[in-house]
């Protein structure tokens, strides 16, 4: 377990933000500064995205399925550890508010079933339960690397968002550890235009 004195950190400028963090939007050409304060916070946290959206929303989220099924890779995917041909769990979600039926954030994600446990896979593929409160509920202790992160055009996402397709999304991809391996891969986008406002 890292304690938060033993993170490295960008010495400078930049000495508040973790060095993976600060290296991945380096990596995108994203300015930190240029960022509203929560939008900062959704492309660097290591916490539960769920709670952190209800808590800045004050709305409860759930969990709107696009897609979920079994398919095996096509290719090896060094990042998780695992090679061509391997069986994963392919899912796309939208995270939604509950009242207000807007879609925040697009998720799509490739899960290794063998690595989960049976109750939580179970979870995971019958209910409408956002993941981080599966981990939340089953107390399944978890670290995060992002992999990834940048800004790209909506295309096809836009009408999630009702955007233009030319607007820009904010991406992050980030890979979780349970018992030390590599579970699942995620990649959270959020509209470059949603959550500006500072506090």
């Amino acid at each position: 377990m890292f304690s938060e004195s033993s993170i490295p950190t960008i010495k400078g400028k930049d000495e508040t933000m973790r060095v993976d963090l600060q290296r991945s939007l380096n990596r995108s050409h994203i300015d930190p500064a240029a960022l509203s304060t929560f939008q900062r916070i959704l492309l660097t946290t290591d916490g539960t995205l769920t709670h952190i959206l209800e808590a800045y929303l004050f709305e409860q989220i759930q969990v709107a399925k696009l897609a979920e099924g079994l398919v095996v890779l096509a290719h090896n995917l060094p990042v998780m550890q695992v090679k061509k041909g391997t069986e994963v769990i392919a899912r796309k979600i939208l995270l939604r508010g509950r009242i207000s039926r807007k879609n925040y954030i697009y998720a799509e994600s490739i899960i290794i079933p063998d690595r989960l446990d049976e109750q939580f896979r179970k979870e995971l593929l019958h209910t409408k339960t956002p993941i981080g409160k599966i981990w939340f509920d089953h107390r399944v202790e978890t670290f995060k690397e992002i992999v990834d992160s940048g800004k790209e055009e909506a295309g096809d996402l836009a009408n999630y968002f009702q955007i233009e397709t030319d607007e820009n999304v904010l991406f992050r991809t980030y890979c979780v550890y349970s018992n030390r391996k590599p579970t699942m891969m995620i990649t959270e986008k959020f509209p470059e235009s949603y959550f500006l406002k500072q506090f």
